[in-house]
């Protein structure tokens, strides 16, 4: 079965490097946090109120120092660990990382009072709490999910395309290097509007329970790199030199389409959080429905599609699904069934909660506004 699934190269390993591999997201778990702690950061003012004093939440942010460092030791190997090692390890990291959530959250939800949902297990999935930080808002642990998440996403793109320069040389895909520099890129703009994050939807809404520490550390930073998994054994896919050039080219053109809708779409509405009426990039003009005390941006990016933001993640998860070159193959195309899957139920979700957030009657304003939910003319 494994052998025919074509990700038999993943199975290669030792007893003892089973071993490491299902403690290692353990020991990167430990090393980050001490990272987060111990290296300076800028203190800065969120989106979401602190319950205890009715005042905007204070977080300290460093992702990008910890980003940078931890790429600096994984290339250099300053650890011992050769670079190829993440993904070498990446079956027994993935059970051992999701064996070390599920005591996270437990951890998480039993050390907190009970909510009004009867099952336990509901609540070990969403969680009870929204906010956990600790050293005076020095540590935050939704934060410090993405910090972990987002970089060992990168690291194990990277990983996996050493680990194809190591087995195939000259007869190397480039799509793979291309696909390691796509995440890197994707995560490193990341870390760089890093204060963004603070106004999305998981930092407003979200519980910590399994669901997103499960999500935030091992789906995030482990799995995001499924296609990876069988394509890595792929060797160049044999185009001409002229469509090699379309190819790459193409495929590079559509992602940095997705990244542009998804980045000023959410970064749109991080300037409309805090700057209400500011023109965004000094030329779109906000305009908004008042809800109360709350208002609905209908201009830019939000007045293409509810939901336009989502449509960018779908572009770039194309561009994952065609830069392998090996277009047949059903690995490359898993990143992006994920992600259409998990947007398009996700958004249905976001409608409901936006109905509950802002009224059904502006909602349905708003509605009538912006028609679409994700692909403007379509859906």
């Amino acid at each position: 079965m494994i052998e025919w699934l074509g990700i038999d190269h993943l199975f290669q390993l030792s007893t003892t490097e089973v071993i490491a591999g299902f403690f290692t997201p353990l020991a990167i778990f430990a090393a980050f946090f001490l990272a987060q702690v111990i290296l300076p950061g800028r203190r800065v003012t969120g989106y979401v109120t602190d319950e205890n004093t009715g005042e905007p939440r204070q977080y300290r942010l460093n992702g990008l120092l910890v980003f940078v460092i931890a790429i600096i030791v994984w290339a250099f190997e300053l650890t011992g660990m050769q670079r190829d090692w993440f993904y070498r390890s990446t079956i027994p990291a993935v059970a051992g990382g999701t064996v070390f959530a599920i005591i996270f959250a437990l951890i998480a939800v039993l050390s907190q009072p009970k909510g009004t949902t009867k099952s336990f297990i509901a609540e070990l999935w969403t969680g009870r709490a929204r906010e956990f930080s600790f050293f005076n808002h020095r540590f935050d642990v939704k934060m410090y999910l993405y910090v972990v998440g987002g970089t060992m996403l990168s690291l194990n793109a990277l990983s996996g395309a050493v680990y194809h320069h190591q087995l195939f040389g000259a007869d190397a895909n480039l799509g793979v290097y291309f696909y390691a520099a796509f995440f890197t890129f994707y995560v490193l703009d990341y870390f760089i509007f890093e204060r963004v994050q603070l106004y999305t939807y998981d930092l407003i809404h979200e519980r910590l329970g399994f669901m997103l520490i499960w999500g935030g550390l091992i789906v995030y930073g482990w799995l995001y790199i499924l296609p990876l998994w069988g394509m890595a054994a792929h060797p160049d896919p044999g185009f001409s030199t002229t469509w090699t050039y379309v190819w790459l080219i193409g495929t590079t053109a559509l992602f940095l389409l997705g990244w542009t809708i998804t980045r000023g779409a959410n970064l749109q509405k991080y300037v409309f959080k805090r700057w209400p009426d500011r023109k965004f990039l000094g030329i779109i003009e906000p305009k908004y429905i008042q809800a109360g005390d709350r208002k609905i941006l209908y201009s830019g990016f939000w007045g293409v599609a509810r939901h336009f933001n989502y449509m960018g993640e779908g572009f770039l998860s194309l561009s994952i699904a065609l830069i392998f070159g090996h277009f047949g193959n059903p690995w490359a195309w898993t990143y992006f069934v994920v992600i259409v899957t998990l947007f398009t139920f996700r958004q249905r979700n976001d409608d409901e909660l936006c109905a509950e957030k802002y009224g059904p009657e502006k909602w349905e304003e708003y509605k009538s506004k912006v028609k679409y939910r994700i692909c403007p003319g379509i859906y």
